[in-house]
This record gives structure tokens, C-alpha cells and sequence, in this order.
């Protein structure tokens, strides 16, 4: 039998060669700017801007990263990496602070479901519908607060976050959301490996407290860089925090609770969609559903780490950690592939790679060149069941919007080795 590794490498280097990455150092750096792509070409001219900013950070340990699927973000690229010496930056780590992936794979084979009939059509259809209703999306909540241990916990060490009052509401608020997906590109999706396999992943992060989190700072942040005249240009949008400082302090605090609140979020919505897909299948059928090693994986965050012999505070923004042997998640768009990757701990880009295709179109962008019918049309060509209660928006995040995620795994194999290639069998969007 083939390997799913080899099948997965064989797939991405059959592309042509590429050349996997390349250095800015001219007269707009103050340090390099690494990044994967073929060529200054293939930037978009905000996203280069971005780079340059980064690059005259005074504070930067040794380069700036971009990774395959960069695009512009505010203040930084999202797929933009940087480490930094004794400061932190909001704006570096995102709004949506530990956004990242889950997975887990089945023993169930996709064709053994594919066909089978319930009476809420196919039972993909029927699985599909039963995460909606199990699962609030975009801006919907719970009704009653939920479970939450990393909010239990909060509550006990009110001391690390009473003094940033504005924010404390947050995390009462927040028992009505942990297990909610979100909206924009934020996903739940049944997907076949190639092997045949049934598998599910999800992706989102902290709900609203990431982003009031990130804005809160970021002003604290600017009003202090003002008030030491520093060299950081407020248009940057890249205020810092010195990590010593009293609100550096805080600002870590808030963003490892949003960090370990978007990982429990994650795992909440895992655990109700492996419920919905045992119970149906076994019903259906006379399946016996087992489940593989979960991968819960951050994409945008800081955290201190040593890279060249140096303690330093590494920035992923829409970017995810693979050190040596370390396994994360890869997503593609809607009805596109995924990938699960193994890290080859690549030193020169901070152990990271990208954290998925990347966008080619912005989302009004997309709306305007993809019309509904067009992506409705494209995803029953496939054979993908969209759960998704509004259809106005489905063009923002269907796969013509993104970069060929093909393209964008040839462009990074230095640092991972693709080890599952997955196709959209069902997904459910916000």
C-alpha cells in the first residue's frame, strides 16, 4: 500500500519547481524581509508596504517572514511571522487571537455513507443539519450560559485581569459562547482523505474576546508610544507594549486566556460534531464509528521562544508552529483541499509555516466577481453539502476567492511534509 505520505508528497511536488523563498534587503529594510513566494510579484503592493514597516521595527530579532499565503492584515500581514526582542504588539498577534484548527480522523470510508438515505435527505445532509442546529454560528449564542473550565478558572484569578475593568464583562459574557463557530472564514467541515477516510475539521477562535482584547491594548499601546516618542510610527499600526511593563504584563495575560478560551472553544465544537456524526451513522447504518488523534492547533499568537540563541517573542499572525516532528492543520477554501503536515522545525522561518491558501480576493471583492449561483453551482458539481443559513455572502469564502492551497504547500515544503491531502465533503459556515 501507498503511504498517505507519499501520496501527499508525490501530489504537491508534481507542480512545477518553485523557487521556495527569496530576501528584500535594499534601501526600505532595516532588517530583511524572508519571504516564501517566487518573486516581489506575487505581493500585493499593501502587503509589501506591511513588510517594509516590519522591517524597521527597532526591536526585531533577525528577520521578517512571510510565509506562502500572505496577504495584507492591519498593521501586519496575516501569514506574517516576527520575533521580537522584550515587546510585545497587539496588532502582530491579531483580533482573532488564537484562531486556529482542530481535527480528527474516522475509520468510516465516505463511499460506505455517501448514498445512504434518511429522511432529511443523504445522511451527509442529515449530519450537516444536526451540527447547525447543535452549534450557534456567526453571530448566534447560547441561551444559557455553558461550561467552561478556562472561565472557571478566570473567575478564581480575577487578580490578573480586574485592573483592565473594561474588559472583565468579557469573560461572563463569554459562557454564552464557548462551543460557537463564528462566522467570516470560520468552518466545520466532513472531509474524505485519500485513503477514503471520513474526516472532520474545524476552525475558529475566541469569539469577541479576542478582538476587544487586541483593540483594547492596541490603544494602550499607541498612547504609550506617544508618550516615549518612539520612533514607531502611529500609521504602522504596530504599537508595542514592553513585555516587562505593567501592561505588557496584562496584555499577555488577556491574550493566553484568549488563547486557551479559543482552544477550549474548538474542542467543545469537536466533541458535539463527533457526537452528531456517531449517532447518525450508527443509525443509519451498521457502522461502528471510531475516532483518531485529535490536532488542536493555534494560528495567531505570541509566544516566548528561543530561536538562535536568543529568548525572543515570536509573533504568528495567521500563521501556525511546525518544529520538528510537530503535526498541525493546513486548511484550503470551501470545497478545496486541506492538508495535515508533519513540521520540519525550519529555523529560518521561526519553525512556522502557512496557516492556509491565503486570500487572492478581498471579501467585497469576491462578491463582486462571484456570483451566488456561480459558487452554488460549483459546490454541487463537487458533490459538497454547504450548510449555511444566509446564502448572500457564500461568494466572500468560496475557493475561487483563495490561492491554489496546492500551490501555496509546493512553496513551503522546506518546512513541512504533507502527511493527509483532504477533499470538502460537507461544511457548515456561519
Amino acid at each position: 500500500m501507498i503511504s498517505l505520505r507519499s501520496c501527499c508528497q508525490g501530489a504537491v511536488s508534481q507542480r512545477k519547481d518553485v523557487e521556495e523563498m527569496f530576501v528584500l534587503y535594499n534601501e526600505n529594510t532595516r532588517f530583511p524581509v524572508k519571504i516564501w513566494l517566487e518573486d516581489e510579484s506575487r505581493l500585493e503592493e499593501s502587503c509589501l508596504e506591511q513588510a517594509y514597516h516590519l522591517s524597521q521595527l527597532p526591536f526585531l530579532h533577525k528577520w521578517v517572514c512571510l510565509m506562502p499565503d500572505t496577504h495584507a492584515g492591519k498593521g501586519m500581514p496575516i501569514g506574517g511571522v516576527i520575533a521580537t526582542k522584550d515587546v510585545i504588539i497587539p496588532n502582530a498577534v491579531g483580533v482573532d487571537i488564537g484562531c486556529g484548527m482542530d481535527f480528527i480522523p474516522t475509520n468510516i470510508h465516505v463511499e460506505d455513507i455517501r448514498g445512504i438515505q434518511t429522511g432529511n435527505g443523504t445522511l451527509i445532509q442529515s449530519i450537516i443539519g444536526s451540527i447547525m442546529r447543535a452549534i450557534p454560528l456567526n453571530t448566534e449564542r447560547y441561551k444559557t450560559p455553558q461550561e467552561s473550565e478556562v472561565l472557571d478558572r478566570a473567575q478564581q484569578e480575577m487578580d490578573r485581569y480586574e485592573e483592565n475593568g473594561e474588559l472583565v464583562p468579557l469573560i461572563r459574557d463569554g459562557y454564552f459562547q464557548v462551543g460557537s463557530l463564528g462566522g467570516g472564514n470560520h468552518f466545520i467541515e466532513l472531509q474524505e482523505d485519500q485513503e477514503g477516510l471520513l474526516c472532520i475539521m474545524i476552525h475558529s477562535g475566541s469569539r469577541h474576546l479576542g478582538k476587544a482584547i487586541c483593540d483594547h491594548f492596541h490603544e494602550k499601546a499607541r498612547a504609550l508610544n506617544q508618550m516615549w516618542y518612539s520612533d514607531v510610527k502611529d500609521e504602522y499600526h504596530l504599537a508595542f507594549l514592553p513585555v516587562q511593563s505593567k501592561e505588557g504584563q496584562q496584555y499577555i495575560n488577556w491574550m493566553n486566556l484568549a488563547m486557551d478560551y479559543a482552544f477550549e472553544n474548538r474542542v467543545r465544537m469537536l466533541d458535539k460534531t463527533c457526537a452528531i456524526v456517531k449517532e447518525q451513522i450508527e443509525k443509519h447504518t451498521d457502522l461502528k464509528v471510531e475516532f483518531g488523534e485529535e490536532i488542536n492547533c493555534h494560528h495567531n499568537y505570541a509566544a516566548l521562544e528561543n530561536h538562535y540563541d536568543a529568548h525572543v517573542w515570536v509573533h504568528r499572525k495567521g500563521a501556525t508552529r511546525v518544529r520538528e516532528g510537530e503535526m498541525a492543520v493546513i486548511p484550503g477554501a470551501m470545497g478545496s483541499y486541506s492538508y495535515v503536515v508533519e513540521g520540519k522545525g525550519n529555523k529560518e522561518s521561526f519553525c512556522t509555516s502557512s496557516h492556509g491558501a491565503g486570500r487572492s480576493y478581498s471579501r467585497s471583492g469576491a462578491v463582486r466577481a462571484f456570483s451566488i449561483e456561480q459558487v452554488m453551482v460549483d459546490l454541487k458539481e463537487q458533490g459538497v453539502v454547504l450548510g449555511k443559513r444566509k446564502k448572500n455572502d457564500v461568494a466572500e469564502e468560496c475557493r475561487f476567492a483563495y490561492k491554489d492551497i496546492d500551490q501555496v504547500m509546493a512553496q513551503q515544503l522546506d518546512m513541512v511534509t504533507p502527511v493527509r491531502k483532504l477533499k470538502t465533503v460537507g461544511v457548515v459556515k456561519g
